[in-house]
């Protein structure tokens, strides 16, 4: 249960990441309400995850899921450069990702 919550909150975390950019700087009201209840939901549920999982771990697969998912976002909606060098970059955070989901100890 705890790997679920982090990878919900992982996902949560690229919601509030993106409603941040469409929220224009707080400027819209929709977008900065969506952006908030993401980030308080993905804490919560971050803070859940690490009671049962390494803090190390926890964290780092948090934020590696949120900056994958915010990455390959940007490339699809925003139009950012998808180029070979930045793509093999995500590549490699997933691979980290994963090994230490690996290596953690935990199921």
């Amino acid at each position: 249960m705890a790997w679920i919550c982090l990878v919900t909150a992982g996902v949560l975390e690229i919601v509030w990441a993106v409603g941040l950019k469409w929220s224009d700087g707080f400027s819209r009201p929709w977008p900065s309400v969506v952006m908030g209840a993401a980030l308080v939901a993905s804490f919560w549920l971050l803070a859940l995850a690490l009671r049962e999982i390494p803090l190390g771990t926890g964290y780092a697969v948090w934020v590696g899921i949120g900056a994958v998912g915010a990455a390959v976002f940007g490339m699809l909606v925003f139009d950012e450069p998808a180029s070979l060098a930045r793509v093999g970059c995500i590549v490699l955070i997933v691979a980290g990702i994963v090994g230490l989901k690996l290596t953690s100890g935990t199921v």
